[in-house]
């Protein structure tokens, strides 16, 4: 196929971007992903604050990735913490899709050669019980749906080369998802309120990290139901037995090769991961 001819210039506000232009932004962020080498911003293609067409952008990756085999397990949302969106320099949260292969358990080793420029972040997982298909959604309304919580420790990542985001950039690239890592300890609502919570997540024994439940949109729960009614909205609801990524309880740390994180957060317990050193990696053949 031959390459789409594109103007650099960014659509004008307003202006509707074309389903090419929308391909092309995701075959920039799919041959990243691919090569494992960071790519420019699609910002330039479909504008930095185009929420519409950057998830047109996101729903064409998720597309492929179910086509070519993986299994939608549940959704995260980003930016629900004002030390996060700071840091990114955006003001509203994110959705993107969770798959089975990003799935980790805690205490396994994670695969760093698959992470292009990865950080991680403390927060709270649920699971739901029950489809949340209807809305709209409130902390309270949300909560019978939700089977139980755990501990997370969420690996983001970019494909944009230096985390030079946008809100688009990173809507457009699956809200900046990279593979997560779920704990041992499970707890009902009836023995936990999730707003109540403290984090605290070290690297290699140093503390990086540290917040509580109400960094999170004020309630975790909050924002499991902005991410319901997002999800309605957006004709794909939350279904019982996803796992839903509620959002950073403080700021993400960059991790290196070789490291070790453990989050800890009250009621939830501890939830540990260890990088695979660069020699971890598959070798040919093997």
């Amino acid at each position: 196929m031959p390459p789409r001819t594109l103007s650099s210039d960014p659509p004008a506000p307003g202006a509707a971007v074309t389903d090419d232009v929308v391909a092309t932004a995701a075959e920039r962020l799919r041959d990243a992903a691919a090569t494992r080498t960071p790519c420019a911003p699609v910002r330039d293609l479909i504008g930095a604050t185009d929420v519409h067409a950057a998830y047109r952008v996101q729903s064409l990756l998720t597309a492929g990735r179910v086509a070519e085999g993986a299994q939608v397990v549940g959704r995260k949302i980003g930016l629900t913490s004002a030390a996060v969106q700071q840091q990114l320099g955006v003001d509203q949260p994110d959705f993107g899709v969770l798959f089975d292969d990003m799935a980790h358990l805690g205490g396994d080793t994670i695969p760093t050669a698959r992470l292009l420029q990865p950080k991680v972040e403390a927060e709270v997982a649920f699971v739901l019980s029950a489809d949340l298909a209807d809305g709209p959604y409130d902390a309270r309304s949300v909560r019978p749906a939700i089977a139980y919580a755990v501990a997370a420790i969420e690996v983001v990542d970019s494909r944009v080369r230096d985390w030079d985001i946008s809100f688009a950039d990173t809507v457009a690239d699956n809200a900046s998802s990279g593979l997560y890592v779920i704990g041992p300890d499970r707890r009902g609502l009836d023995e936990l309120e999730p707003a109540e919570v403290t984090m605290q997540m070290s690297v290699d024994g140093e503390v990086v990290s540290a917040g509580q439940g109400t960094a999170c949109l004020g309630d975790p729960l909050a924002a499991v139901a902005w991410l319901a009614n997002a999800a309605v909205d957006h004709g794909d609801p939350l279904r019982a037995g996803q796992l839903v990524l509620s959002g950073a309880l403080g700021p993400m740390y960059p991790v290196h090769p070789g490291a070790i994180v453990r989050a800890e957060i009250t009621g939830l317990g501890a939830v540990t991961a260890r990088f695979a050193a660069h020699d971890d990696r598959p070798r040919e053949g093997q």
